[in-house]
């Protein structure tokens, strides 16, 4: 007779891991329900999400890759063979290794995403490989803020929200709202019945901003020039925290003569905020204390304006005080447990193989990354050394389709769908098309998987274990273990690693058998077992404020900051001893007179997350078709009203979206970002209607206009056009 069991689990459809509690009978799922003694400890919390819902259907979904599979016909005819994992693993090892006979191990690439995998074991193998090129999104997303942070701080610091403490919040190119929905979002909403000063900056008007104190709608792009506007109003009006800057602040003297011709006038002239508006926010954040300040995606999305932006929005917490202080932020510790950058055996990686890395940014490179370990090192600490020296992506796909500077021939995909999800689907189709080898690693078929040599399937959520630990860069780790074995012939990703590894002569270097083993030898130094964290999912002891007053015990002097000249560098030593402006420069936006708008396309909107989860009709029901919002006035402008399709146009391409008017910058559209159609034919020439609805149909990720310290390109305030389609 069958036994109902109920296990603990996770969610794995966000980044959050939301703790879960599975009920399974006969090693099959029958219900989750959430569970309060994990992350985020209140179910309500979880109300307000209708992903986690899904995960009886997500585990067996009908469209969900259950075997390997190899192509058989032309490459996107969509003809597969099902095959073994022996086969497959023995015939994927074999082809790279004659590859890497031909043309050198930098001929294998890898592309990788989230948040349904973990990044170590690919790195690892990669660097035993002795192939520079992995790349992701991180030039879009986390990496600016994470390299810039070190930069002014020493090490990258996380923003607090305490609604008991915190006086004021900041969030600023970030919507909580849709991006998040879970913890962070239901704080804000307890802060806001503080009647504390919320300010929320952003082209629309997002469920965020509908709840703000103040509004700031700015134009695309132009982020960089507001924030150095708040610093002149804070500056002039002497509302700087001065015994904060006197003694741990480096570059005042040259930061306010920098920030001086940068007045609300000519803020508002350049991002359309009023000036009124901008002194209001100036003065409310630098009042109150402590203040918190948030930023996500949209400023890691601007291009050349994200490194500028993130630099003045460190100064702007640096010269308020609100830096490492309770309610405000706190700068992360390296993790108890083993960190990424040990785990990942990047020092294994030759020196002749970093040559051949397929970019020469001043930061996000390996001599980058040596500049700043010198420092960090100070205080003990080492930033992940793959993920923060990943190539920039318009490099490895111009590699692929020139073979310049040297060809690249194959590549491994895992977690990311990169036709959607990287800028430039028309080149990356191309370069896809042209590999000798393209394996791909998934939980469904995806528009990049179509065009596969070989697709194998993914354990997800709530079949394999989770631990989650901000790549190495803070003292915390949160996951849990699995509900059930994986179905079918599922696999989790590190098991592919390992067995590649394995074939390729990396025996030594792969002591685990499995990913549980190797967590369990990653906990060690805690203390813990895994069986331990997986009770309660979390590892995350208290937090430490105003670290840089601590007493170095090695010197006797004060700890300070693991920056240059001990300080936070508001001017920054290190970047001008690279060649790069040491006070934060805004670049002019791109103008183009046959595209008069500004374009935004990076919004997302639940239930999706991402370019995932349109396989599912409840979901879809919700959400049927991609937005492009605009404000009432660009509408009526260009004849248009809610509801109808449009074309949305940059010198790249064209893409489909649906009116949606809502209030926000005049003369930009905001398309919806992650937009594919799964009912559709998985093969050539539709590929699940890959052509329709994309929003990287439009964008570029040009490595030669690109931000030359980590690559970012832009995302946002490009130029565009938008017409009715018929």
């Amino acid at each position: 007779m069958s036994e109902e069991k109920f296990i603990k689990t996770n969610c794995r459809f966000c980044g959050y891991q939301c703790g879960l509690m599975a009920v399974t009978e006969d090693e099959r799922v029958k219900a989750v329900h959430p569970d309060p003694t994990q992350y985020p400890g209140d179910e309500s919390i979880q109300r307000g999400c209708r992903r986690w819902r899904l995960a009886p259907e997500f585990i067996d979904h009908p469209k969900r890759v259950n075997y390997p599979l190899k192509r058989v016909g032309e490459r996107g005819s969509g003809q597969w063979q099902r095959i073994t994992w022996e086969q497959a693993l023995d015939e994927i090892a074999e082809k790279i290794q004659l590859l890497k006979n031909q043309y050198g191990p930098e001929m294998l690439a890898t592309c990788i995403g989230g948040p349904h995998a973990i990044y170590w074991p690919l790195h690892r193998f990669m660097n035993l490989f002795g192939s520079p090129n992995n790349m992701g999104i991180g030039q879009i997303c986390w990496n600016p803020g994470t390299w810039i942070n070190t930069v002014i701080f020493g090490w990258p610091i996380e923003s607090e929200l305490d609604p008991e403490n915190t006086s004021c919040a900041m969030f600023w190119g970030v919507n909580p709202s849709e991006s998040d929905n879970s913890l962070l979002w239901r704080e804000i909403l307890r802060f806001r019945k503080t009647n504390k000063p919320l300010i929320v900056i952003d082209p629309r008007r997002t469920r965020t901003a509908e709840i703000a104190t103040i509004w700031l709608p700015v134009r695309p792009g132009t982020d960089s020039v507001l924030a150095l506007g708040l610093l002149h109003v804070i500056i002039i009006e002497h509302l700087y925290n001065n015994e904060f800057v006197n003694k741990w602040c480096h570059g005042f003297e040259r930061l306010a003569k920098h920030v001086a011709s940068y007045t609300p006038m000519y803020v508002e002239k350049i991002t359309g905020v009023k000036v009124e508006t901008v002194v209001q926010a100036a003065r409310l954040y630098a009042h109150s204390v402590p203040a918190t300040l948030f930023s996500g995606r949209g400023i890691d999305q601007i291009g050349c304006n994200s490194v500028p932006t993130h630099h003045a929005l460190a100064i702007l917490k640096a010269i308020t005080g609100n830096v490492d202080v309770p309610g405000a932020s706190h700068i992360n510790e390296m993790p108890d447990f083993i960190p990424e950058i040990d785990l990942e055996l990047s020092e294994q990686l030759p020196e002749a193989a970093r040559q051949k890395q397929l970019n020469k940014l001043l930061l996000q490179s390996y001599p980058g990354y040596e500049r700043i370990r010198k420092l960090t090192l100070q205080h003990g600490k080492r930033l992940p050394m793959r993920y923060l020296t990943s190539a920039q992506p318009n490099l490895v796909w111009r590699a692929m389709l020139t073979g310049q500077p040297y060809p690249v021939r194959s590549l491994i995909v895992m977690a990311t769908n990169p036709l959607l999800t990287q800028a430039d689907t028309h080149l990356i189709y191309e370069a896809l098309k042209s590999l000798d080898l393209l394996v791909v690693l998934e939980l469904f078929q995806t528009p990049t998987s179509m065009l596969a040599d070989y697709v194998l399937p993914s354990a997800g959520a709530l079949e394999r274990p989770l631990f989650e630990t901000k790549a190495g860069t803070a003292n915390i780790a949160y996951g849990g273990g699995p509900a059930v074995e994986p179905y079918y012939e599922r696999r989790n990703d590190y098991d592919f690693w390992r067995e590649i590894g394995l074939r390729l002569g990396q025996e030594k270097e792969w002591p685990w058998e499995s990913l549980e083993a190797s967590l369990e030898a990653t906990l060690a130094p805690t203390g813990f077992t895994w069986n331990d964290f997986c009770e309660s999912g979390l590892y995350c002891p208290p937090e430490d404020h105003q670290k840089q007053e601590q007493v170095d015990s090695r010197t006797g002097q004060t700890m300070g900051f693991a920056t240059t000249s001990g300080k936070i560098e508001l001017y920054s030593e290190l970047l001008a001893e690279i060649g790069y402006h040491p006070l934060p420069v805004p670049k002019t936006l791109l103008e183009q007179q046959d595209f008069s708008l500004k374009l935004i396309t990076g919004a997302r909107f639940q239930p999706y997350y991402a370019s995932s989860f349109r396989q599912f009709d409840s979901l879809r029901a919700v959400h049927p078709e991609p937005w492009a919002q605009m404000s009432a006035v660009t509408a009526s402008r260009f004849g248009l009203e809610e509801g109808c399709p449009v074309w949305v146009e940059t010198e790249r391409g064209k893409a489909r979206f649906i009116v949606k008017i809502t209030t926000m910058c005049d003369n930009v559209i905001s398309v919806e970002y992650g937009w594919w159609y799964p009912e559709m034919a998985e093969s050539e020439p539709s590929l699940g209607g890959l052509w329709i609805a994309n929003g990287n149909i439009l964008t570029n990720a040009d490595y030669e206009t690109s931000d030359p310290l980590i690559g970012t390109s832009a995302y946002n305030g490009l130029p565009c056009r938008v017409s009715r389609a018929r």
